[in-house]
């Protein structure tokens, strides 16, 4: 199959399936450290981390949508750059951003007034959506063979619109994972465990927060 993406002798299908195929597998391995451990920090039940899911596929969809779209308007060079060095760069960057937004939302909600102390520490606000976002945006610049090979098809196709296309075929069928499972049930364990333990609430937060920033330092590193 990659030998025919990279010939250009395949169709969206094709290209729907090969996204498939790295969602079910190296995709999942990827990304689940960063989402789950953001699910969990969060510990808000399973309905708003599975909505966080969500929002991650949607920024790797638009992301492989904008590559493969760079790709067939100029070439290989700008999504080869993009995945090298600064593709770690903007993972890490966006890493470290969800953990300290972990750390700010905590400090913030600790400054306003006191509640009962059986009160689990709670996020509100859509705007909390953003770090899922971006981190599925920069985890979809992780270099691997079945995104190369999408690149290689839509530089082939000489067409913005043509790789979009492309683009959004692969993202859609990337976007078939086991996260959609896994990180609703990594927030249902933060719940779980901060139940009856409000004391919990605030060393899962510190915690998930540091992980998500030594994950993003190691990007940053690499």
């Amino acid at each position: 199959m990659l030998d025919e993406l990279a010939a250009g002798q395949v169709g969206l299908g094709t290209v729907w399936l090969l996204g498939v195929s790295m969602g079910l597998t190296a995709c999942t391995v990827t990304c689940l450290p960063f989402m789950g451990t953001w699910a969990l920090g969060r510990a808000s039940g399973t309905a708003e981390a599975f909505r966080h899911a969500v929002v991650f596929l949607a920024g790797r969809v638009l992301m492989y949508t904008l590559l493969a779209a760079s790709a067939g308007l100029a070439g290989l060079s700008l999504a080869k750059a993009l995945g090298g060095t600064w593709g770690n760069a903007l993972i890490g960057g966006a890493s470290i951003g969800a953990g300290l937004w972990l750390l700010f939302k905590s400090q913030r909600q600790g400054c306003a007034p006191k509640r009962p102390a059986v009160q689990p520490l709670r996020f509100h606000g859509r705007s909390d959506a953003a770090p899922p976002f971006a981190l599925g945006a920069t985890l979809a610049l992780t270099p691997c063979t079945p995104l190369a090979s999408l690149l290689a098809l839509a530089a082939q196709s000489g067409s913005a619109a043509s790789g979009a296309g492309y683009g959004l075929a692969f993202g859609l069928g990337a976007a078939m994972t086991p996260i959609l499972i896994l990180v609703p049930l990594a927030g249902r364990l933060g719940r779980e465990l901060r139940a009856g333990r409000p004391w919990l609430s605030r060393w899962l937060v510190w915690a998930s927060a540091a992980v998500l920033i030594l994950l993003g330092i190691r990007r940053l590193l690499a």
